[in-house]
Parts: C-alpha cells; structure tokens; sequence
C-alpha cells in the first residue's frame, strides 16, 4: 500500500510541476505587462524601471526558477494592480468558492446519485427513459446558458432570488444548481450504467433468489459495488468545482477565486493568475489524490493489489 501511495503522490508532483511551467509560459508570451501597468503615455525608461522592479528584465529561464523557488517557499509576490499579496488576494476569495463547490457538490449527490439509481432499477421503463433524457438535458445545456434563464425567471420574473452577489442561502441557490447540474447529469448516467453492470452479476441474482427484496439487494450489494466510477465522478466534480468555477462566478458576480482570476487576466495581473491557477491545480490534484486512496477503503481487492504490487 505504501508503494501505491507513493507512486501516485509522484504522479500528482509531476503533473503540477507540468501546470506550473505550461501557464508560466503562456502568460509570458501573452504581452508585456510593464506596458499595460504603465499606460499608452510611458517612457521607455519608465517602463525599463518597472522590468527591473519586478524582475521582468530577467531572462525567461531564470523568471522560471525563481518562480519555482517561490512557490516551494510559498511565496506567490504581489499584485501588480492591487499591490497587495497574492496569497492575501486569494485568501479573501477561497472562502466563496469553498462554499459554492460544496453546495453544488450536494446538489450533484442530492439530484445524480438518486435519478441513476432508479434509472438502473428500473431499466427500460418510461421511469428509465424520462430520467436519462433529464440527464441528457443537463449535459447539453450550457452553464452560462442556464444561469442566464435562472436569473430571469426567478430573478428577474419571479423576483424570489438574488440575481448577483453574495449573502446568504438566497444568493446561494441558483449558483449551485447551475454549478452542480451539469455534474449531476453526469453523475445519474454513469450511477445506471454501474449499477446495471453489477446487478447483472452472478451474486446479485443469487440474493435475489434467495428472496431478498429489491430494496436490500441494491443498498447492500449493488450501490457499494457500483460505487467506484461513481465515487471519481464525485471526487473530480468537486476539485474541477473548487478549481474554478470560472463561468458561474462571474455569471452570478460571485466573488470566488475563478472570478478573481477573470479579473487578473483581463488586467494582465501575471502574479495573481498564476496563483490562482496554482492554488486550483493543487486543490484538484489533491481531491484526486484522495479519491485515489479511497479506493481501497471501498474495494478490499484494490487494497490488496497495492499491498503486492
């Protein structure tokens, strides 16, 4: 086991080394940001001063290995905008993003989890057939789409809920479900697909004819088999939520870190988008981390073949 857990920490390393140097070295061939901070009206000699005041004189190579180096020691400057911290900036917008990937999270379990499972209980019912062409619905529909007509029915219409902003659980609502919609298609259909595949198992039948109810057979033995797939559709939602929710956030204004990092790269803030993109890579990888290692928790079987491997 501790091999498997090593191994996959590796791979985790290597592909946040591989994030880091991809938008590192996209950001700096986007343009100059001494220009931008400086205005249509600078000098070359002011705008040479501000190269140098933030390191941007240096060749690429070495920006690359102090950036490096001040990541290690958690260290990520400052805004060229604000002038603040960048590890400050997120601080203040971590918290709403937090909460949003949460609440769309259970909205995504609450809605996925039970539309799959009576999907695959009942397959090929009209039951069936209306729960897979709702989850068909939720995958196609746009997010910024979606929460557009929310905002104007129940917002604007209706007047039952906040259009923008943050607060309480009213504000909270339709960015959730916007948020967690596309998910939870996602979610009922592979929830099914699982669920069909073990119920068709030899052990499956053998409870049923041992006259057990359908209710037994599937809470205990189809839905912790099928729960796998379903566990790392659950798992990446909530880091690809908790990453940046880049389209809900700003749909809703909400002032979340994906909308924080919208801002930094319209203002070429390059200290405050590699944040962001940072602290969302390691919150993703992390999450898929520990999905990882929940799966021997669930399988005895996977535990056992890290243990030998």
């Amino acid at each position: 086991m501790t091999a498997y857990l090593l191994r996959r920490l590796s791979y985790s390393l290597i592909a946040f080394w591989g994030v880091l140097t991809i938008v590192f070295t996209l950001l700096h061939l986007t343009g100059d940001p001494a220009a931008l901070l400086a205005g249509d009206l600078a000098t070359p000699d002011i705008l040479q001063q501000i190269r140098h005041s933030y390191g941007l004189d240096q060749p690429l190579p070495v920006q690359y290995v102090q950036f490096l180096g001040q990541i290690v020691r958690g260290n990520f400057g400052y805004s060229y905008r604000q002038s603040l911290p960048v590890l400050e900036l997120i601080g203040g917008h971590i918290g709403p993003t937090i909460e949003l990937a949460v609440s769309a999270l259970v909205v995504t379990v609450l809605i996925g989890v039970p539309l799959g499972v009576i999907a695959g209980a009942n397959r090929g019912s009209p039951v069936d057939t209306t729960a897979m062409l709702a989850s068909l619905f939720g995958l196609s529909i746009p997010s910024f789409w979606l929460g557009l007509m929310l905002i104007i029915v129940f917002g604007v219409l209706l007047g039952w809920l906040p259009v923008s902003g943050y607060g309480g659980l009213n504000h909270l609502i339709m960015p959730a479900v916007v948020l967690g919609g596309f998910e939870a298609a996602q979610l009922s259909r592979l929830t099914r697909t699982g669920l069909l595949e073990v119920l068709a198992q030899d052990y499956v039948r053998t409870a049923r004819a041992k006259g057990l109810a359908q209710r037994l057979v599937l809470i205990k033995h189809a839905l912790r088999n099928a729960a796998l797939p379903v566990l790392t559709i659950v798992g990446l939602g909530f880091g690809r939520m908790l990453g940046g929710a880049v389209v809900v956030e700003t749909i809703f204004a909400w002032p979340g870190m994906g909308r924080l990092g919208v801002q930094a790269v319209l203002a070429r803030d390059f200290p405050v988008v590699l944040g962001t993109v940072v602290i969302g890579a390691a919150i993703f990888l992390v999450v898929n981390f520990l999905v990882d290692m929940s799966y021997g928790w669930i399988d005895p079987r996977l535990r056992t073949g890290a243990s030998d491997s």
